[in-house]
């Protein structure tokens, strides 16, 4: 009868160093899982943009997608230049409420009206645009700006920080945002949940991702980037994947990576910049 047992004894050592290797995996998927924010651990799609520094109204954006919550992130595609804010950046009404000693007192806070872009970390909800309907193969909820889709920045009223229909409710807000251009700014855009559930009256409202009216041209406080682009994001975002935005200086993003388990940006220089155009009219929130 043949002896099994020197088989069986050798096979141990395969089967065991498979073991350990699944078993180190699955530790180190949850260690990674249970360091990272709450907030951002469902998210597996993630826009980064960066900023030389606060004041700067031009910034870099970079997409990244994972296969789980807490696994590591991976870039898709090539930076790109956006435009920000006409004076950069600001602290916002984020998800991650940033305290010292990361966020210092002589950061600056985002305001109603201070043409900063939000900084901190942001759910995407919804797309919006022109066309009656998203164009074929975009996931996300589409809104369609029609004559009477309004976007209110009064401060003070029960609608402040959200886009409604003028013919559906009663108007209460003496001040607003025509969504319907009489521009290309906003045949596609992405709505940024900033300063929502519920809205802080006068810490900024109507905060988007649009197409810029050129390179060099800021905004008063949303992102903005050529047409191409922002339509290439639309195209491979996905609601169920719960994209979000982060928005930094490039110190502070170095600052925070590893709390919010952010991936790592090898080399901050943008892609070619974009020459400053003197006298530009900023554009959009």
């Amino acid at each position: 009868m043949p002896d099994y047992r020197a088989t069986i004894h050798s096979s141990h050592g395969p089967m065991r160093h498979l073991f350990i290797a699944s078993l180190s995996v699955i530790l180190s998927f949850t260690a990674g899982n249970a360091k990272e924010p709450a907030a951002t651990r469902p998210s597996t799609q993630l826009i980064v943009v960066t900023t030389a520094d606060w004041s700067a109204p031009q910034g870099t954006l970079r997409r990244y997608e994972r296969g789980g919550p807490g696994q590591s992130w991976h870039a898709v595609g090539e930076p790109i230049t956006v435009m920000v804010g006409k004076n950069g950046l600001g602290w916002g009404a984020d998800l991650m409420k940033v305290a010292a000693p990361i966020r210092e007192a002589s950061d600056p806070a985002k305001k109603e009206g201070d043409g900063k872009a939000p900084a901190g970390a942001f759910h995407l909800s919804k797309a919006f645009g022109y066309a009656p309907q998203a164009q074929p193969g975009w996931k996300m909820p589409y809104v369609n700006l029609s004559s009477t889709v309004e976007c209110v920045d009064d401060a003070r009223s029960k609608f402040y920080n959200q886009i409604v229909d003028r013919s559906s409710v009663a108007p209460g807000w003496n001040s607003s945002e025509h969504m319907l251009r009489d521009d290309e700014l906003y045949r596609w855009g992405l709505i940024v949940d900033y300063n929502s559930a519920p809205a802080v009256p006068g810490s900024g409202s109507c905060i988007f991702m649009h197409i810029w009216r050129g390179p060099g041209q800021p905004t008063v406080g949303c992102t903005a980037m050529p047409q191409v682009k922002i339509e290439s994001l639309l195209g491979w975002l996905d609601p169920e994947r719960k994209p979000m935005l982060v928005q930094l200086p490039e110190a502070k993003y170095e600052k925070l990576r590893k709390h919010w388990n952010l991936p790592q940006i090898a080399d901050h220089a943008a892609p070619k910049p974009s020459t400053m155009h003197s006298g530009a009219n900023p554009v959009g929130k």
